[in-house]
């Protein structure tokens, strides 16, 4: 079966939680993760819950791994702490949570993500994979950032995602 076959199988609506990882936003300052709703509902994708937790490791972990204990939920996408600063944890919390990694997701953004930026393309740890079945997806904090990796992969794939994760 193509990827075109498998792509058309995959569900029209997926159930998305996501997280923003920020020591400084807030629900009024947080354009990263209501572009990642917007641009979610935008295509009918059902956003069961939206949050924010400091970039501390302990309160990362907690809101994912509650997110993909949820067996109603498809894919957590998170935003935020996926540079290289002393404050940025998501990756090593993340990679400590994934039973399988989705290596092309990070390799594919940092290529587009070069095309705009240029070499600061390489400082973006951004990375993708499944725990307990569920699709996790972390992209940097950048309005941008998430603008690129929404349209350019994440949408467009994300029902093929959802179905490969569920065989």
């Amino acid at each position: 079966m193509s990827y075109i076959a498998h792509r058309a199988e995959g569900p029209a609506s997926t159930r998305c939680v996501v997280v923003t990882v920020s020591d400084t936003r807030t629900e009024a300052t947080d354009r990263s993760g209501r572009a990642i709703v917007e641009l979610l509902a935008g295509e009918s994708h059902d956003v069961a819950g939206k949050t924010i937790v400091t970039d501390d490791a302990d309160r990362v972990r907690e809101a994912v791994t509650r997110a993909i204990g949820d067996p109603d939920v498809d894919v957590v996408i998170t935003t935020g702490g996926t540079g290289i600063t002393r404050r940025d944890g998501t990756y090593e919390v993340l990679a400590g949570l994934l039973d399988k990694r989705i290596d092309g997701f990070g390799e594919l953004f940092r290529a587009l993500s070069f095309e705009e930026i240029g070499p600061a393309a390489m400082l973006s740890r951004a990375c993708a994979g499944l725990a307990g079945g569920t699709i996790v997806i972390s992209l940097p904090g950048s309005e941008n950032a998430v603008r690129l990796a929404m349209t350019r992969l994440i949408l467009p794939e994300l029902g093929h995602l959802v179905r490969e994760a569920r065989r």
